[in-house]
């Protein structure tokens, strides 16, 4: 089958676009927390909440459109073991919209909560039962792109909230820090004692940053905002190393060649950003108030320059086009570790 024209490139619209509407959609509400907390003028977070929406119909038509036309590479998309994790990128994206609807249309903010919260449900089952009953995955598989399902899980606190649905908040943050917690043991353990990850993948690192980022947010939505008690000091501490830790290795990513994977860079920041934001409000403390500036500000020239990048992508049809082969990473043998 041909490649080349408009409706054959279809069946490689890749599922990790919906990582960009989650990164548009942590930087909306950065700008929401920057005119709430900080003053500044509303007029971008709803500029942006704008674009953010139009990015998601868009890519949700597009991969629509890819699931009825061409079922059998949906299917193998859903059995490779990086990019099933980034099927909650779709039920994420909207957790995060019904976030950002709250105020301005609260029956669709509702909505959009419900079904997002029930594929992001259903996408968990089906990941983690992946993970369990296989014959496939392998440890040099793994990457911190497996956290994507958790992440989903920790985001669902936020619009639950918003609707009163506590113990449902409450049971979304159980199902995602426990297996953050487990996640990271398994994380560690490849990077530490296995192979690199191949180059393209080295972005998703950010990942890192976004369970307890994320989880340290929920927390102070189910805990209703009063305070920072000391359970949500270890997530913000653990969010924020890892932010700076990542950051110290800056010019090794920066020399990473462009993929969609660099949108794994997004939505990590934002979520250190908008928890810097909360630390700022409750602690009034300046050095809290920098890094929320200092993230925001990374962000959103990370955002421009990925987007520029992408729609250059697209333009010079290099976005829907047939992954290249993965070199196998072969592990050394006892002879080698040996004499190593």
């Amino acid at each position: 089958m041909s490649t080349e024209t408009t409706p054959d490139r279809i069946i490689f619209f890749p599922i990790t676009l919906f990582g960009a509407i989650m990164g548009y959609a942590g930087l909306t509400i950065g700008f929401h927390n920057a005119h709430t907390i900080l003053g500044m003028s509303q007029t971008v977070a709803l500029a942006l909440t704008a674009i953010t929406t139009l990015f998601f119909i868009m890519v949700a038509l597009a991969y629509g459109v890819k699931l009825l036309k061409y079922k059998d590479a949906v299917t193998k998309e859903i059995n490779h073991p990086i990019a099933v994790n980034f099927f909650p990128t779709a039920s994420i994206s909207l957790l995060l919209l019904s976030v950002l609807y709250k105020d301005i249309a609260p029956t669709l903010s509702e909505g959009m909560f419900i079904i997002g919260a029930l594929a992001q449900l259903v996408l968990t089952f089906y990941v983690v039962q992946s993970w369990i009953l296989h014959e496939k995955w392998q440890i040099n598989q793994m990457t911190p792109a497996w956290f994507i399902p958790v992440v989903g899980n920790i985001v669902a606190p936020l619009p639950a909230m918003q609707f009163g649905f506590h113990e449902i908040a409450w049971f979304y943050f159980s199902i995602g820090l426990v297996f953050w917690l487990i996640l990271l043991a398994i994380v560690m353990y490849r990077l530490f004692f296995h192979p690199p990850m191949l180059r393209l993948m080295e972005p998703t690192l950010f990942i890192l940053i976004a369970p307890p980022a994320m989880g340290f947010l929920s927390y102070l939505a189910i805990q209703h905002g009063d305070s920072i008690d000391n359970f949500g000091r270890v997530l913000y501490y653990t969010a924020l190393f890892f932010a700076l830790l990542l950051f110290t290795q800056i010019w090794r990513f920066i020399k990473v060649p462009f993929s969609l994977s660099w949108w794994a860079y997004t939505f990590p920041i934002a979520t250190i950003a908008n928890a810097s934001f909360m630390m700022y409000e409750k602690l009034h403390m300046n050095a809290f108030g920098f890094f929320a500036a200092f993230f925001l500000s990374v962000l959103s020239a990370l955002v421009l320059h990925l987007t520029l990048k992408t729609f250059i992508a697209i333009k010079n049809k290099k976005l829907c086009i047939p992954p290249p082969a993965e070199p196998k990473q072969v592990e050394p043998s006892e002879t080698e570790q040996n004499q190593g």
